[in-house]
């Protein structure tokens, strides 16, 4: 084929240097309805809340995992106005493993802060978790929301690390009432299956060159050394491809914590999980931000006979199998 002149960018050099840290965040909203209603909010207050309260260099990467058609024409107009350095659109759910790899393999940064797309990063956060990262030896995991359960879930290299004779631990009832409420609160559960899932769990504070980090850290918003995370997950797909679309997720922290990596979590809550709606709290942490969003409507229980009849386990399927169908239509 005839090649007309040379190519324009022949012994150019690049502008262009990574920064140290690449934001990830993975989106996921099929539609707008149900559980989905306000993902669309969720999901933006995610995004701008890194883009307002993150102080330090940072790349900003987004992976869309198959979304509605408004999800991606936001998306997509933030990336023509330059607030997402990335954007990779895929065009149907290809699992959130799958994902993850293509996140990890893409982000140009040493460092990835990932996270889901129903997490608000309060100002600072990004600062908090790189300190522990620099301060901690062989660091995998920084999260910035401490939950009781994840102290015994992939942790034992980090406990074991916090029981060295010469470290400075605190143990007891240590978490603040108000953060299991509002993890409670923001995952659906309830108070008793919360406390059945903690029963007998001791909270751990270790303090490292001076610095204060809770015992645990969890994936659903986490700030890894790149090769850590590309390590474990080419040991979880050897053949390179998951055929999962969620799971697996528990097995990641369980492989970094067996490869002995640390894993821990910021002394002060610097980020919020917010659910699949967004709180007057978090309605409230935006306005301070600078942001705004408006609270969704919050229903209240019904008592009445179709409330009553909802609660009946051959009712419930039909209307289930009722609601499945009517996805399938608009779909």
């Amino acid at each position: 084929m005839p090649r007309i002149g040379i190519n324009p960018s022949r012994g150019q050099t690049l502008d262009f240097a990574p920064a140290r840290t690449t934001v990830a965040v993975l989106v996921y909203a099929p539609h707008q309805a149900g559980y989905f209603e306000n993902r669309l909010d969720v999901t933006r207050m995610t995004i701008e809340s890194i883009l307002a309260n993150t102080q330090e260099p940072f790349d900003l990467l987004v992976f869309d995992n198959g979304s509605c058609p408004e999800m991606v024409a936001y998306l997509q107009l933030l990336h023509e106005q330059g607030k997402i350095d990335i954007l990779i659109l895929s065009k149907r759910n290809i699992g959130k493993l799958n994902a993850l790899k293509i996140i990890f393999n893409s982000a140009p940064g040493e460092i990835v802060a990932y996270t889901d797309d129903d997490v608000f990063h309060l100002p600072g956060w990004l600062g908090a978790h790189l300190a522990v990262i620099d301060m901690f030896p062989n660091v995998g995991a920084v999260t910035g929301f401490y939950i009781r359960q994840r102290v015994v879930m992939s942790s034992d290299s980090t406990v074991a690390f916090a029981n060295q004779p010469e470290m400075d631990v605190k143990r007891g009832d240590l978490i603040p009432k108000k953060w299991e409420e509002e993890y409670v609160v923001n995952t659906g559960r309830t108070w008793e299956h919360y406390e059945s899932e903690v029963a007998g769990i001791e909270d751990m504070i270790v303090t490292y060159h001076g610095l204060e980090a809770w015992v645990s850290a969890h994936h659903y918003q986490m700030v890894c050394p790149k090769r850590v995370v590309q390590e474990v997950l080419a040991e979880m797909m050897p053949e390179g491809w998951s055929d999962r679309v969620m799971g697996r997720m528990v097995e990641l922290d369980d492989r970094m914590d067996a490869k002995g990596y640390l894993r821990f979590c910021t002394r002060e809550q610097t980020v919020r999980l917010m659910g699949n709606a967004i709180s007057d709290e978090v309605a409230e942490l935006a306005q301070q931000s600078g942001l705004s969003v408006r609270a969704a409507a919050v229903y209240a229980e019904q008592n009445g006979l179709m409330h009553r009849l909802a609660q009946v386990k051959w009712v419930r399927y039909v209307m289930q199998g009722i609601v499945n169908r009517i996805y399938k239509w608009l779909n």
